[in-house]
Protein backbone atom coordinates (compact mmCIF):
# COMPACT_ATOMS: atom_id res chain seq x y z
CA UNK A 1 0.00 0.00 0.00
CA UNK A 2 1.10 3.22 -0.68
CA UNK A 3 1.18 5.93 1.48
CA UNK A 4 -0.12 9.61 0.76
CA UNK A 5 2.45 12.35 1.25
CA UNK A 6 0.23 13.94 3.83
CA UNK A 7 0.52 9.99 5.53
CA UNK A 8 4.11 9.73 4.55
CA UNK A 9 5.07 13.33 6.85
CA UNK A 10 2.79 12.40 10.03
CA UNK A 11 4.79 8.80 9.72
CA UNK A 12 8.15 10.89 10.07
CA UNK A 13 6.83 13.42 11.92
CA UNK A 14 5.63 10.20 14.68
CA UNK A 15 9.29 9.27 14.38
CA UNK A 16 10.70 12.79 15.49
CA UNK A 17 8.60 12.14 18.43
CA UNK A 18 10.61 9.00 19.39
CA UNK A 19 14.29 11.38 18.92
CA UNK A 20 15.03 10.17 15.28
CA UNK A 21 17.32 12.47 14.16
CA UNK A 22 17.52 11.08 10.53
CA UNK A 23 13.39 11.71 9.78
CA UNK A 24 13.52 15.59 11.49
CA UNK A 25 16.41 15.92 8.79
CA UNK A 26 13.74 14.16 6.07
CA UNK A 27 10.87 16.85 7.02
CA UNK A 28 13.48 19.58 6.61
CA UNK A 29 14.50 18.42 3.39
CA UNK A 30 10.84 17.95 2.07
CA UNK A 31 9.23 20.75 3.52
CA UNK A 32 12.12 23.42 4.59
CA UNK A 33 12.60 24.78 0.64
CA UNK A 34 9.07 25.30 -0.22
CA UNK A 35 8.61 27.17 3.12
CA UNK A 36 12.01 29.17 2.88
CA UNK A 37 10.46 30.40 -0.56
CA UNK A 38 7.12 31.65 1.08
CA UNK A 39 9.18 33.06 3.86
CA UNK A 40 11.22 34.97 1.30
CA UNK A 41 8.28 36.42 -0.10
CA UNK A 42 6.32 37.33 2.89
CA UNK A 43 10.00 39.29 4.41
CA UNK A 44 10.57 40.91 0.61
CA UNK A 45 13.35 38.98 0.47
CA UNK A 46 15.49 39.34 3.43
CA UNK A 47 17.18 35.84 3.80
CA UNK A 48 18.14 36.22 7.55
CA UNK A 49 14.53 36.88 8.88
CA UNK A 50 13.49 34.13 6.41
CA UNK A 51 15.70 31.91 7.76
CA UNK A 52 14.50 32.75 11.06
CA UNK A 53 10.70 32.29 10.46
CA UNK A 54 11.06 29.22 8.84
CA UNK A 55 13.25 28.26 12.49
CA UNK A 56 10.81 29.14 14.60
CA UNK A 57 8.52 27.43 12.32
CA UNK A 58 10.16 24.00 13.11
CA UNK A 59 11.03 24.36 16.04
CA UNK A 60 7.07 25.36 16.94
CA UNK A 61 6.13 21.94 14.93
CA UNK A 62 8.88 20.01 16.80
CA UNK A 63 7.09 21.19 20.36
CA UNK A 64 3.60 20.47 18.81
CA UNK A 65 4.75 16.84 17.45
CA UNK A 66 3.57 14.62 19.84
CA UNK A 67 0.12 16.34 20.03
CA UNK A 68 -0.47 16.07 15.89
CA UNK A 69 -3.70 14.41 15.74
CA UNK A 70 -5.22 16.85 17.85
CA UNK A 71 -4.48 19.38 14.79
CA UNK A 72 -7.35 16.88 12.28
CA UNK A 73 -6.88 16.56 8.95
CA UNK A 74 -4.34 20.06 8.46
CA UNK A 75 -1.36 19.23 6.06
CA UNK A 76 2.22 19.71 7.74
CA UNK A 77 3.01 21.82 4.98
CA UNK A 78 -0.57 24.06 5.40
CA UNK A 79 0.10 23.96 9.30
CA UNK A 80 3.72 25.49 8.74
CA UNK A 81 2.80 27.60 6.12
CA UNK A 82 0.48 29.56 8.65
CA UNK A 83 2.35 29.86 11.63
CA UNK A 84 5.19 31.20 9.12
CA UNK A 85 2.54 33.76 7.82
CA UNK A 86 1.43 34.50 11.28
CA UNK A 87 5.65 34.36 12.51
CA UNK A 88 6.39 37.06 9.60
CA UNK A 89 3.06 39.36 10.25
CA UNK A 90 4.32 39.57 14.14
CA UNK A 91 7.75 40.33 12.91
CA UNK A 92 6.34 43.32 11.01
CA UNK A 93 4.25 44.99 13.46
CA UNK A 94 7.01 44.70 15.94
CA UNK A 95 9.42 46.37 13.48
CA UNK A 96 7.22 49.06 12.44
CA UNK A 97 6.54 50.01 16.32
CA UNK A 98 9.91 50.52 16.90
CA UNK A 99 11.41 51.43 13.80
CA UNK A 100 11.55 54.86 12.50
CA UNK A 101 9.89 55.36 8.88
CA UNK A 102 12.50 54.68 6.37
CA UNK A 103 11.73 55.90 2.65
CA UNK A 104 14.88 54.58 1.00
CA UNK A 105 14.14 50.82 -0.57
CA UNK A 106 17.07 48.46 -0.68
CA UNK A 107 17.65 47.53 -4.28
CA UNK A 108 20.29 45.23 -5.66
CA UNK A 109 22.58 46.71 -7.94
CA UNK A 110 21.80 44.92 -11.48
CA UNK A 111 24.48 44.88 -13.76
CA UNK A 112 25.96 48.37 -15.33
CA UNK A 113 24.85 49.37 -18.90
CA UNK A 114 22.06 46.57 -19.16
CA UNK A 115 18.27 48.42 -19.51
CA UNK A 116 16.44 45.53 -19.27
CA UNK A 117 18.06 44.37 -15.97
CA UNK A 118 17.33 47.60 -14.68
CA UNK A 119 14.06 48.01 -15.65
CA UNK A 120 13.21 44.55 -14.30
CA UNK A 121 15.01 45.35 -10.91
CA UNK A 122 12.67 48.46 -10.85
CA UNK A 123 9.20 46.35 -11.39
CA UNK A 124 10.67 44.16 -8.51
CA UNK A 125 11.45 46.90 -6.23
CA UNK A 126 7.51 48.68 -7.13
CA UNK A 127 6.05 45.36 -6.83
CA UNK A 128 7.71 44.80 -3.81
CA UNK A 129 7.05 48.11 -2.24
CA UNK A 130 3.04 47.75 -3.12
CA UNK A 131 2.64 44.29 -1.74
CA UNK A 132 4.45 45.94 1.54
CA UNK A 133 2.04 48.72 1.55
CA UNK A 134 -1.09 46.23 1.27
CA UNK A 135 -2.64 45.58 4.80
CA UNK A 136 -0.92 42.24 6.45
CA UNK A 137 -3.92 39.67 5.81
CA UNK A 138 -3.95 40.94 1.90
CA UNK A 139 -0.70 40.87 1.42
CA UNK A 140 -0.55 37.37 3.02
CA UNK A 141 -3.37 36.11 0.70
CA UNK A 142 -2.56 38.06 -2.17
CA UNK A 143 1.34 36.15 -2.10
CA UNK A 144 -0.02 32.76 -1.14
CA UNK A 145 -2.69 32.53 -4.27
CA UNK A 146 -0.78 34.52 -6.66
CA UNK A 147 2.63 33.83 -5.70
CA UNK A 148 3.44 30.46 -4.24
CA UNK A 149 -0.16 28.87 -5.79
CA UNK A 150 -1.95 27.52 -3.10
CA UNK A 151 -5.41 26.36 -3.54
CA UNK A 152 -8.17 29.01 -1.51
CA UNK A 153 -8.99 26.39 0.64
CA UNK A 154 -5.28 25.85 1.34
CA UNK A 155 -4.61 29.66 1.87
CA UNK A 156 -7.83 29.52 3.96
CA UNK A 157 -6.26 26.83 6.65
CA UNK A 158 -3.04 28.51 6.60
CA UNK A 159 -4.31 31.69 7.67
CA UNK A 160 -7.52 30.19 9.92
CA UNK A 161 -10.49 31.47 8.34
CA UNK A 162 -13.27 30.97 5.39
CA UNK A 163 -12.71 30.58 1.72
CA UNK A 164 -15.03 33.41 1.03
CA UNK A 165 -12.68 35.54 3.16
CA UNK A 166 -10.01 34.98 1.30
CA UNK A 167 -11.38 35.48 -1.78
CA UNK A 168 -12.49 38.58 -0.50
CA UNK A 169 -8.39 39.40 0.72
CA UNK A 170 -7.61 38.19 -2.66
CA UNK A 171 -9.94 40.73 -4.48
CA UNK A 172 -9.29 43.48 -2.45
CA UNK A 173 -5.63 43.03 -2.85
CA UNK A 174 -5.18 42.59 -6.24
CA UNK A 175 -7.43 45.97 -6.48
CA UNK A 176 -5.07 47.83 -4.18
CA UNK A 177 -1.78 46.79 -6.19
CA UNK A 178 -3.67 47.36 -9.66
CA UNK A 179 -3.90 51.02 -8.35
CA UNK A 180 -0.09 51.29 -7.12
CA UNK A 181 1.29 49.68 -9.48
CA UNK A 182 -0.71 51.73 -12.19
CA UNK A 183 0.75 54.84 -11.32
CA UNK A 184 4.53 53.34 -12.05
CA UNK A 185 3.65 51.72 -15.08
CA UNK A 186 5.55 55.51 -16.92
CA UNK A 187 8.08 55.68 -13.92
CA UNK A 188 9.87 51.88 -14.50
CA UNK A 189 11.89 53.40 -17.48
CA UNK A 190 13.16 56.20 -19.45
CA UNK A 191 9.81 55.86 -21.80
CA UNK A 192 11.91 52.77 -24.27
CA UNK A 193 10.73 49.85 -23.88
CA UNK A 194 12.99 46.93 -25.41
Amino acid sequence: MTLTAQEEEAALLARVVTGDRTAATMLVDRLGPKLMAFCLKLTGGNRAEAEDIVQEAFLRLWRKARDWDAHGTAQLSTWLGRVAANLAIDRQRRAARSAPLDDEMDIADPAPGVEAVMIGADRQAALRAALDSLPDRQRQAVVLRHIEGHSNPDIAAMMGTGVEAVESLIARGKRRLAALLSGLKDDTGDGTHG
